[in-house]
């Protein structure tokens, strides 16, 4: 932790080098290379205009190393003495701190060393630090720290920036695939009446002028197939959603869904479509489509498995859920097989999410290569389309990797007198202490009457995505600010 004194000393700078009518914070500094391209040049190259935040300095009598930096690269400086004159050489040494920015021109030469080096001719100052750097140059180590103050985490962990570097990658990729594919990105209401488009608890506010409670919301998709029934055809969104969950390495209350819908496609062209897609992020982001996860190297552009949920649950814990139409039923298996759902409402769940938590808990972590997992029961899947040989399953699929839902997708029910009866069903679910299940959506229904075309859509949150992609632990380390408890 940084001492009062040492703010002071920095604070005693600042006002020195005002008095000496240096601008402390000036308006701004033109460049005319990145840090990363500067690094890039050939020795000899002159007029380079480059700054950053300096990271380092190494001081001598005579001259002065110094790095600076910024997300996306360093590059190392020499200040000397009898080139830079007096002046500047001593105004350096005895006001500029590490965590100060600095602005400078110069010429490349590249050191003994074989570091590319811009040797300075002049610089100015660009903002005094009042507080001094973590110590430690390689990242880090507190992790609390580095969700409380992610700009001191990006500063210092290569691991943190590479991630969140990658993740702006990923999402200029997706929205850069998508509009290749002649899907139009869109916008729908975050405020939502009800909590409509997944299984989940909602967050929910008040709206002061309409005196009315809203639900932050869960999911874009019903208001994204209110717009296949104003006549869009293909759509998707860049969808900021909130759900009021429990706290987990593999969950954020906050994140961001990537939703779509296709108008006359069936759930196996968006198994096309999302294998296309991961393969291209995978090449857009990392040039590579085969990444290391837990040790293990793993090609994505092999071929994936699918493999039903029915056989899935079969094959792991000796059940066969088509025989236990009722949940209840279906609990009590559970039991006298020994298997702890470690779930505290279990026996309230109605049977689609006690199905779910069932293959969530005994199944889902033994998914590792890239796996297609089909034919959910109707019950887990409100608004998914009935399959046409077995109406109590659906045309769905979800992408598995790594034990991590990627995908999730399927063919959309569009039959409004189906899709009502299923929306009475979860509510009288959520009337009965279901807190996860769908409330009843007149509007939507409303919609849905005046006519819906053959429809497959899409969703999968960001930060998931890129959590498996990076071999990463914790969810938390795939958003720039995570929420953390308030002090």
């Amino acid at each position: 932790m940084m001492s009062k004194e040492q703010i002071e000393n920095r604070l005693a700078k600042l006002e020195e080098l005002r008095t000496q009518g240096i601008t402390v914070y000036p308006e701004k500094f033109s460049v005319n290379y990145d840090l990363v391209e500067a690094a890039e040049l050939e020795d000899g190259t002159s007029s380079v205009k480059v700054a950053g935040r300096i990271m380092s300095i190494r001081g001598f009598k005579n001259l002065v190393f110094l790095t600076i930096a910024n997300i996306q690269g360093s590059l190392q400086l020499l200040l000397k003495r009898d080139e830079i004159g007096e002046l500047q050489f001593q105004q350096f040494q005895d006001h500029i701190d590490i965590g100060d920015f600095i602005g400078v021109e110069g010429s490349l030469y590249t050191t003994k060393t074989g570091e590319k080096t811009l040797r300075i001719e002049s610089y100015s100052f660009l903002g005094k630090a009042l507080r001094s750097l973590p110590e430690k140059w390689h990242g880090l180590s507190n992790v609390e720290l580095r969700y409380r103050q992610r700009y001191l985490d990006l500063m210092m962990t290569k691991e943190t920036q590479d991630r969140l570097l990658a993740r702006s990658k990923m999402v200029r990729a997706i929205r850069n695939f998508f509009e290749d594919k002649d899907f139009m990105e869109v916008e729908t209401p975050v405020l939502q009446h009800t909590s409509s488009g997944a299984l989940a608890k909602p967050f929910r506010t008040h709206h002061l002028s309409l005196d009315t409670e809203l639900n932050l919301r869960i999911a874009p998709e019903t208001y994204m197939k209110r717009l296949i029934v104003g006549g869009f055809t293909k759509v998707y969104e860049v969808a900021k959603c909130f759900r009021n969950e429990g706290i987990s390495p593999q969950h954020l209350q906050e994140f961001t869904m990537v939703e779509g819908y296709a108008a006359y496609w069936n759930y196996e062209d968006t198994m096309k479509l999302m294998r296309e897609m991961v393969l291209e992020i995978l090449e857009q982001t990392f040039q590579t489509t085969t990444i290391s996860i837990n040790g293990q190297e793993v090609d994505f552009s092999q071929e994936w498995e699918v493999v039903s949920f029915r056989e899935l649950i079969l094959k792991n814990t000796g059940i066969d859920i088509d025989l236990y139409p009722d949940v209840a039923e279906l609990h009590d298996e559970t039991q006298r097989r020994n298997i702890n759902l470690e779930h505290e409402e279990a026996e309230s769940l109605g049977r689609g999410n006690f199905i779910d938590l069932l293959y969530k808990k005994t199944c889902r972590p033994h998914l590792f290569k890239p796996t297609f997992l089909v034919q959910h029961p109707i019950d887990l899947s409100p608004l998914a389309r009935a399959n046409d040989e077995n109406e109590n399953r659906t045309d769905r699929f979800q992408l598995i990797v790594n034990g991590a839902e990627i995908i999730n997708a399927y063919s959309e029910l569009v039959d409004p007198i189906e899709q009502r009866r299923r929306l009475e069903v979860q509510a009288f679910l959520k009337n009965n202490g279901d807190s996860e299940a769908m409330e009843m959506d007149e509007d939507y229904l409303t919609a849905m009457e005046y006519g819906m075309p053959p429809i497959s859509g899409w969703g999968f949150s960001i930060e998931r995505l890129l959590m498996v992609l990076t071999d990463c632990d914790n969810i938390k380390d795939c958003t720039l600010f995570p929420l953390v408890r308030k002090l």
